[in-house]
């Protein structure tokens, strides 16, 4: 019993020692762990905001592109019919809108569906004013028509989706 009680006295402390020792090199590894994680989210932030914001910057470019104002400059000349700007514009929009699917991976999906608004508010715009010209009237009446329309708004879809975009930039980046 005698000897039992001193292998006792020297095994417990040392048990004791034991798990002290893993307890602390677990809490450490993990601490480690962790502050490995931290610096990877780091890194990864630091390699994906440029690209975050370019994306935003390409949305904006886009919105830019397909408002009607700009579209009108781009697209109507001389002797073209209204039907032929209509569909011209249209098509402009898809173009634009398909050479920039992929941002909507850097976006909020929030941004996205806003955008994916306006666009269709706008397409609905233009075929809502088309709809008024007859096809085979000037371009410059379409064109007319449709500026008129767009002035009467409050505010444009693309105005609109703009203005989101910047906000939500102003909010993840500054």
């Amino acid at each position: 019993m005698e000897a039992v009680l001193e292998i006792l006295k020297y095994t417990i402390p040392a048990l004791i020692v034991l798990v002290t020792a893993v307890i602390i090199i677990k809490r450490f590894f993990d601490n480690e762990e962790q502050k490995r994680k931290l610096d990877l989210a780091f890194e990864n932030e630091k390699m994906i905001n440029p690209v975050r914001l370019q994306a935003y910057e390409r949305l904006i470019l886009f919105l830019e592109r397909i408002s009607p104002e700009s579209l009108v400059m781009r697209i109507n000349k001389h002797g073209i019919k209204a039907k032929e700007l209509q569909t011209q514009m249209l098509a402009v929009i898809r173009a634009e809108y398909e050479h920039n699917l992929a941002q909507q991976v850097y976006v909020s999906p929030k941004s996205w569906e806003i955008l994916k608004s306006a666009k269709a508010n706008l397409i609905k715009i233009i075929n809502q004013v088309s709809a008024k010209i007859k096809p085979d009237a000037p371009s410059i009446e379409l064109s007319k028509a449709l500026l008129e329309s767009i002035m009467e708004m409050e505010k444009q879809p693309t105005t609109i989706a703009i203005e989101y975009l910047k906000k939500e930039v102003r909010e993840l980046f500054f």
